[in-house]
């Protein structure tokens, strides 16, 4: 029993001792692992405490035109020390620089004066800095996005009224612009109701619409020669909301002064080289006339030298010489038959050189007198038909009068001729007694 009771109390002496080792060695390693669980945070925030930071920076804002915000930024230190700023803040937005309240106020007259926009991401460059320290300082951003619940239709604004009126040749040059709302414009789709060449194609904002009719727009079968287009500018923005804006162009049929201009110089041209044709088939006539009336003229003197030698010979007192006076005279006489079977007279031709000269005189006069005024004459179409119609009647007149076509003399020389005072006296119209 002693024993057994000796060894009962062995064994709990032995599991006290064993008890109070583990108790002691369990003590320490937690005491150590509670220090290093409140050491290692301590120095982490120490760390971290040691950069200057904003603790609750918000990077992205989206707000309503008619909202309010007020954000206090907050930094990892005493924010008596440091002052705030802003760079590139848009209008109506600012910041205490004492401590750190963002602040946003817009008002709606911004964005209908286009000082702001909708939809538009305005970044805001935010910094802090020590009022001690230069080099202690913080730049970072945010972003501010404003919203409208309010839909402002956007509107395509041509540059000119609704009615244009233009003429066949004219230019037409506008600009279509845009009148934004809550979202602008992105692209302009354009329609005409008839076909149109040579223009300048649309497709955007502020780009210029320029279209010249042609000289052939206007038809004959158009009433009052005028010719109406409808261009209508269909602008859209990205959601397809769209906006029409329509140009009514009224072209009026007008004169194509190249062509006309081109036309006037070459029938100019004709009457002239017409002139020079008839100039010299005068020449060739007045010749004629003039060597015919040289012929008769020698005969007439011929005739009469022989009928004066005769009566003067007739009264001599030498026989012999008195019968050749008397022969004399009728041999002056024989020579007037002679005289017309040589040398008819050229009354034909010369009325035909008459009748040439005052029609070059005509020509030469409806030229000045058709002359064009000034750099665009409005008149050339009447004077074309005029110099047209005259040189035709002047044609159909010298018919049968065979028109020289070449010659060996020059403009200079035929005019000298023609103008000369020798040719002047011998066909002008003699005053009657």
């Amino acid at each position: 029993m002693r024993r057994t009771l000796n060894s009962f109390f062995g064994s709990l002496l032995v599991f006290f001792l064993s008890l109070t080792s583990v108790t002691g060695y369990g003590q320490d390693s937690l005491a150590r692992q509670h220090a290093d669980t409140i050491t290692a945070p301590d120095v982490l925030h120490n760390a971290a405490d040691s950069v200057l930071r904003i603790k609750n920076l918000n990077p992205y804002f989206t707000l309503h035109e008619d909202s309010v915000l007020q954000y206090p930024l907050e930094i990892n230190r005493d924010p008596s020390g440091y002052y705030w700023y802003l760079r590139n803040s848009p209008i109506g937005v600012r910041i205490d620089k004492d401590n750190g309240l963002l602040t946003v106020k817009v008002e709606k007259s911004y964005f209908l004066s286009g000082k702001l926009k909708y939809d538009n991401e305005y970044k805001v460059r935010v910094g802090v800095q020590s009022l001690t320290d230069p080099k202690e300082k913080i730049d970072t951003s945010l972003t501010i996005l404003f919203y409208n619940t309010d839909i402002i239709p956007s509107r395509v604004k041509p540059s000119v009224s609704g009615t244009l009126f233009v003429e066949e040749g004219e230019t037409v040059n506008f600009k279509v612009q845009c009148e934004n709302g809550s979202f602008p414009i992105e692209n302009i789709t354009f329609f005409a109701n008839m076909p149109l060449i040579n223009y300048s194609v649309i497709r955007e904002c502020n780009q210029d619409f320029t279209w010249s009719p042609g000289f052939d727009f206007v038809r004959e079968s158009d009433s009052a020669k005028v010719r109406v287009v409808n261009l209508s500018f269909v602008g859209a923005t990205r959601f397809m909301l769209k906006d029409t804006a329509v140009v009514r162009i009224v072209v009026r049929d007008a004169m194509n002064y190249p062509l006309a201009l081109e036309e006037y110089n070459k029938i100019t041209k004709a009457v002239s080289t017409y002139i020079l044709q008839l100039k010299y088939t005068f020449l060739q006539l007045d010749k004629n006339v003039k060597k015919v009336k040289t012929t008769r003229t020698t005969f007439d003197i011929t005739g009469s030298a022989t009928a004066l030698t005769g009566s003067i010979l007739n009264s001599s007192t030498n026989e012999n010489t008195a019968k050749t006076g008397r022969v004399l005279p009728s041999v002056g006489v024989s020579l007037v038959p002679v005289k017309e079977a040589v040398a008819p007279p050229k009354t034909f031709d010369q009325n035909q050189a008459s009748l040439i000269r005052s029609s070059i005189k005509r020509l030469e006069y409806m030229l000045r007198d058709n002359s064009l005024v000034g750099e665009r004459d409005n008149q050339i179409n009447n004077k074309t038909n005029r110099l047209k119609e005259e040189l035709k009647q002047i044609q159909i007149q010298l018919i049968d009068i065979p028109i020289e076509i070449t010659n060996n003399m020059t403009e200079e020389e035929l005019n000298q001729y023609f103008n000369s005072p020798k040719v002047n006296r011998k066909y002008r119209i003699k005053k009657g007694k």
